[in-house]
């Protein structure tokens, strides 16, 4: 069970934003995908999601067609938390995170509501935050409300097999330091529970620290792919980056 991609580009007036991209991201590990601005990163995950179609190459969710999958259907296989997060309407936040829930049918489902509402809440740290008005809260309280909806999205009763896969760009911005870890912690708390996550992220050492696998882009192509002990080499760090960086080990450490 993974979502694929084979040989994916993605043009906009005769311009390569992505070009012949193929991964792989598996339920149950973290693909954290990492590049300079303009890499190509939030590109990918509107294909992954959805949002955006190829010009070619294939996406595979489980091994069926993304083309072929409906809307509704997407819904329950996959959720997405953007960097955007503006929210013109006053909605409060537990109004927000509400927006995540969906109606699967089965039976007694819709009876959970308010327990998973009480789980997500407590696991994406906003339960004292549920009747505040979206509009007024910090940047990173804002983050982890949206953080909490996408989870909402990915929730089943503890006896569902169903595949689920977290595409995430930039979940961390804003957050400060305990709240960092404590997303990431839970991330991959979701990962070992079996979900696939793709993760874009600008820290390197986050990444290193959570990540099953890195995927580095630059200019629209996938330059290397793999477990971060055999990604992460200064010359090709130094390289994507266009700055100097150094590999620190004993605490291991990226320093640029």
């Amino acid at each position: 069970m993974s979502i694929k991609t084979s040989s994916v580009s993605y043009e906009i007036n005769n311009k390569n934003i992505l070009k012949d991209i193929s991964l792989e991201v598996e339920l149950g590990e973290i693909l954290c995908v990492l590049g300079p601005n303009g890499a190509g990163k939030s590109t990918l995950l509107n294909l992954l999601s959805g949002d955006f179609k190829p010009s070619s190459g294939d996406i595979h969710f489980d091994g069926k067609n993304l083309n072929d999958i409906s809307i509704q259907e997407r819904s329950f296989m996959r959720s997405v938390m953007a960097q955007s997060q503006a929210i013109v309407f006053d909605f409060s936040v537990k109004e927000i995170i509400e927006m995540g829930w969906l109606d699967k049918g089965l039976s007694g489902y819709a009876d959970k509501f308010q327990d998973a509402l009480d789980e997500i809440a407590e696991e994406a740290s906003v339960k004292d935050l549920l009747n505040e008005k979206f509009n007024v809260l910090s940047g990173g309280e804002q983050r982890r409300v949206h953080f909490a909806r996408t989870l909402l999205q990915t929730w089943r009763p503890s006896n569902s097999s169903d595949p689920i896969y977290l595409l995430l760009d930039e979940p961390t911005a804003n957050l400060d330091i305990l709240h960092e870890k404590k997303m990431m912690e839970k991330i991959k708390e979701k990962a070992a529970d079996g979900i696939g996550v793709m993760i874009i992220l600008h820290d390197i050492n986050v990444a290193a620290k959570y990540s099953d696998k890195v995927a580095i882009f630059k200019d629209g192509q996938l330059k290397d792919i793999g477990p971060p002990s055999a990604v992460f080499d200064e010359e090709k760090l130094s390289a994507t980056y266009g700055l100097p960086m150094k590999i620190n080990e004993n605490p291991y450490r990226i320093t640029y």
